[in-house]
């Protein structure tokens, strides 16, 4: 394991992978996105759509919350205007009334996954750690602060700060850049099919681990680099040298 000196170091000169005491390649860092990992919230995103679009007559399915998935904020709005049918000056309306609604909810408290800050924190103990996330800046921030985990992220970026949202690889890039660690030396953990093309496509090693109440796609088995089926069954350094073998 490293220490909070070498990691420094390390970070200071943008890092590539690391050695282990066998020589095996450790990773630099771990980023994790956040719905779907973290917090089981997808379903509150369904939910406030399909509350938001019955206010108005409107119908929201689960086909239209399966094409929003993984687009950032002004990627989801257009697509729920587009798909309601509604004007292109209502998007700015759409987008703060969903992310109001959803921050509102983790007033209550955070709908964690099974082993989720177990495992973020054992992480962090060793490595630098980020979140990378579709989310608005504004839900992030909740959703960290109501699980306890803000303090153990080194860096937060949400794909409204990049150009594109996933499957662009712009958010796990820009992750990289400000821990100053090289994107192949990254482990990414994602749960989405659109989140394991945007790792891969950022050139580093990402693990699926499928969520139960949303579980993806066949392809994205077949895409990640690797399937862990439970959170707290990941262990980085071992994942990491399976993957760049």
């Amino acid at each position: 394991m490293l220490g909070s000196a070498q990691r420094d170091g390390s970070r200071a000169s943008g890092r590539a992978a690391g050695r282990s005491r066998e020589g095996e390649p450790m990773p630099g860092a771990v980023i994790f996105d956040l719905d779907g990992v973290i917090v089981d919230s997808e379903i509150w995103w369904h939910e406030e759509r399909v509350a938001w679009a019955r206010e108005r007559g409107l119908a929201w399915t689960h086909d239209d919350s399966r094409a929003v998935m993984g687009a950032n904020s002004r990627g989801w709005a257009r697509i729920m205007r587009e798909r309601m049918g509604l004007p292109e000056a209502e998007e700015p309306a759409i987008l703060a009334s969903i992310v109001e609604r959803v921050v509102a909810r983790y007033a209550g408290g955070a709908p964690t996954i099974p082993g989720a800050v177990e495992a973020v924190r054992r992480a962090a103990a060793t490595w630098p750690v980020a979140v990378a996330s579709s989310a608005h800046r504004a839900v992030i921030d909740a959703a960290l602060d109501a699980t306890g985990l803000t303090a153990c992220f080194e860096v937060v970026v949400s794909s409204d700060e990049v150009p594109h949202g996933k499957p662009a690889p712009d958010v796990y890039l820009e992750a990289a850049r400000q821990l100053a660690v090289e994107p192949g030396a990254c482990l990414v953990i994602e749960d989405s099919l659109n989140g394991v093309r945007a790792g891969l496509a950022a050139g580093m090693a990402v693990v699926l681990v499928p969520n139960a109440s949303v579980p993806p796609p066949p392809e994205a088995r077949s895409l990640a680099t690797h399937v862990a089926e439970r959170l707290a069954d990941i262990d980085p350094e071992a994942l990491f040298e399976r993957a760049t073998r």
